[in-house]
């Protein structure tokens, strides 16, 4: 019994808990060890995924960028970039993307601690949310200048950016298409090296995909390009983007009109076969209509292409005013104000400078008024210039389109604002031209002699002043009453005209025309004379 006691003893033992675990014991030590290791990596995976994730955030907040560059944040995110770990990787690049956007300093450091190379390699190995952040860095490199645009196209991202846009998710696209953009965007020899990378061709797709802000990104890439030069603009027409560009220009997305408007301006700037390329793609009358949409930069980019459309030949303009073109202009001139007002103006200016029945269309569409204002009221020279430019080119046809300028007080304020200290040389240039081709057309005597009578008038427009009025006052006996009454014969024998000079000779044409007693009561001695006449009486 003591036997039989001892085996189920035995054998109850062995399979009681007491049993098992002294049957395991000897196990226990290894699993707390690698348990023990696990956590260690656990843990330096948790922090780096912490750390990278602290950085990025901070990265957003100016006041934080320069501790973080003084404790060697560049360094530190390098090595992250080649991390085992998915999200790691892409939050470091997100981090540096930050930085490298908060200025070129950053950037700078950025390319010398020769991170690009890694970033192009990652972007055509990793997956999409790395390849975003990937190009969100070399976007936010390029960006700054030209010299670091370079270092980008020097570390071979254009390859692999143009790879990126052949990519199925549109948001991956959208971030090559960007970095792109900004790459081109500094000069004609870097649109050319992403031209030659083969983007155009799939920057136009990019226009016909369906997501609203692929399709902005891809027209303002397109836009960066063809800015630069005859050549690259033709890149981007051959690439048939202005056929799928202009009907959006009715799309209902202001932030896309804006971009549409901006590349179909700067593709029809450059010469008379690209603005008809632009023209036959029928971008006419539907870009009138966004003169006078909500958004301010729509308004401003429409103003710009027709601008860009209508100075290149007198049929580009007529197609313009045949549209309804200049009524649409003239409202958009008064009803903007600063920099937004600058192309409306110039455009206004291009029109009437091709021929009379142009400048008379101006006229009829009332657009003196608010190009005078604009001359009046702007605080910016170069706005002020464009419109005593634009004055100027109505004026200079006929008498009747000289009438019309100064009948609007046109002239007066010419001499004004030329004749202001403050005034730069540019903008006082611009009032002399302008008066000149004015004045030179002008057959209105009364016109004239305000004129000749403004104060501070530049001595250079008192010639074709007084020598438009030796010109008219033969033909004009009314006029020539008016003249003494007004104090004009006063005024012209008032000149400082030394003889032999062309001056000298319009006065005596003028003198001429007038009785020598009438000539010599006005003359500015006639009372020291009579004076002279009283003391000798005397």
């Amino acid at each position: 019994p003591a036997r039989v006691t001892e085996g189920r003893t035995r054998g109850r033992c062995a399979h009681s808990p007491a049993g098992r675990d002294a049957h395991f014991q000897p196990h226990q030590p290894a699993m707390a060890s690698t348990r023990a290791v696990l956590q260690v990596f656990e843990k330096y995976q948790k922090d780096r995924v912490t750390f990278v994730q602290t950085v990025a955030e901070l990265a957003t907040r100016p006041q934080n960028i320069e501790p973080m560059q003084s404790a060697g944040v560049m360094a530190l995110l390098r090595p992250l970039l080649l991390d085992n770990v998915p999200s790691i990787q892409q939050s470091a690049a997100i981090a540096l993307g930050r930085l490298a956007n908060y200025s070129d300093h950053l950037a700078e450091a950025v390319v010398s601690n020769e991170i690009l190379p890694q970033l192009v390699y990652s972007l055509s190995e990793q997956n999409r949310f790395y390849k975003q952040a990937a190009a969100f860095v070399l976007r936010a490199v390029a960006k700054h200048s030209p010299p670091l645009a370079q270092a980008v196209v020097d570390s071979g991202a254009l390859d692999s950016l143009v790879q990126c846009l052949e990519e199925f998710d549109p948001g991956v696209k959208e971030s090559a298409a960007w970095a792109l953009g900004y790459i081109a965007g500094h000069n004609a020899e870097l649109a050319g090296c992403v031209v030659e990378a083969g983007a155009v061709p799939l920057l136009v797709l990019c226009v016909q995909e369906p997501e609203l802000s692929l399709k902005r990104i891809a027209a303002s890439s397109l836009s960066d390009i063809a800015k630069h030069s005859p050549e690259m603009a033709q890149a981007v027409v051959d690439a048939g983007a202005v056929a799928y560009l202009a009907p959006l220009i009715l799309s209902p997305d202001a932030k896309l009109k804006r971009q549409v408007c901006a590349a179909l301006g700067q593709v029809a700037k450059h010469s008379v076969d690209l603005a008809e390329v632009v023209v036959e793609a029928e971008i006419f009358p539907s870009i009138l209509m966004c003169l006078k949409d909500v958004d301010g930069f729509v308004r401003k980019h429409a103003a710009t292409a027709i601008r860009e459309v209508c100075k290149h030949t007198p049929e580009l303009a007529q197609l313009v005013v045949s549209n309804g073109g200049v009524a649409a202009l003239v409202d958009y001139v008064d009803e903007s104000e600063g920099n937004n007002r600058l192309p409306g103006v110039m455009a206004l200016g291009y029109i009437s400078a091709f021929s009379e029945t142009l400048a008379t269309a101006v006229i009829a569409s009332k657009g003196i008024a608010p190009l005078f204002a604009s001359l009046v009221e702007e605080p910016e020279d170069h706005v002020k210039s464009a419109s005593a430019w634009s004055l100027g080119q109505i004026g200079r046809h006929t008498p009747n389109h000289a009438k019309a300028i100064a009948d609007a007080g046109v002239l007066a304020k010419l001499v004004a604002v030329g004749s202001l200290p403050s005034s730069s040389e540019d903008l006082r240039t611009k009032c002399v031209r302008a008066l000149r081709f004015v004045i030179e057309k002008l057959t209105d005597l009364a016109a004239l002699d305000r004129t000749l009578q403004e104060r501070g008038l530049p001595h250079e427009v008192v010639k074709f002043v007084v020598h438009q009025i030796s010109k008219v006052l033969p033909n004009d006996p009314k006029g020539r009453h008016d003249f003494v009454t007004s104090g004009g014969l006063a005024a012209v024998q008032s000149l400082e005209a030394a003889a032999g000079t062309q001056l000298k000779e319009h006065v005596d044409v003028i003198k001429s025309c007038y009785p020598e007693e009438i000539v010599q009561y006005y003359s500015p001695a006639y009372p020291a004379q009579l004076l002279e006449k009283l003391e000798v009486g005397a």
